[in-house]
């Protein structure tokens, strides 16, 4: 996959023992490639490598099911309007449940219809802490019923983490394939 950015293209023959160790690890682990933020990353070898550690448990080991994280992710990269983050993650929520009107309506910037408690409990976190910067009391109850404590935590953790993706990808300008269509206008 040809991914751009507007950072300097770093070579593995350039890059510094830091840079190579990190890079070993990422291919090494679950994603094997340095896709989306990594790409920019890379370039800071010790944000990189915490990064790609707190990414993993984000992504793949939460007691939140796939569906719920991969909701998240997408209700991230459509409030952030993050091209490649949408990109990525739009067949993974899809193949993990995701319905297609729930994901047309996050990229059209529309609050979807939602069939599932979970799910618009997921959106609603996410919608609440982007707008007021806030979870109220009756939102967090009803969080804490579906998902649990650990579960709240790992949620906002989700959050937390796909913003920062977000805030990378879209500074830096990190595009995978020049010419498929973008999922938000720019």
């Amino acid at each position: 996959m040809d991914i751009q950015s507007r950072l300097t293209t770093l070579q593995p023959n350039q890059m510094s023992e830091d840079q190579q160790r990190v890079l070993a690890v990422i291919q090494k682990g679950p994603r094997g490639n340095l896709d989306g933020p990594f790409l920019a990353w890379i370039h800071s070898p010790a944000l990189a490598d915490h990064a790609q550690r707190l990414g993993a448990f984000c992504r793949y080991g939460t007691t939140l099911e796939l569906r719920l994280t991969e909701l998240a992710i997408l209700t991230t990269a459509a409030w952030w309007r993050s091209q490649a983050e949408w990109q990525i993650h739009e067949p993974i929520a899809r193949a993990a449940g995701v319905s297609d009107s729930v994901i047309e309506a996050l990229r059209q910037q529309r609050t979807p219809a939602f069939t599932w408690a979970d799910e618009q409990c997921v959106y609603k976190i996410g919608q609440s802490l982007y707008q007021s910067r806030r979870v109220d009391g009756v939102l967090y109850d009803q969080g804490v019923t579906l998902f649990g404590e650990p579960g709240m935590v790992e949620l906002i953790g989700v959050y937390g983490y796909y913003s920062l993706v977000a805030m990378t990808l879209n500074t830096f300008e990190v595009r995978r394939d020049p010419t498929s269509p973008l999922p938000f206008d720019e």
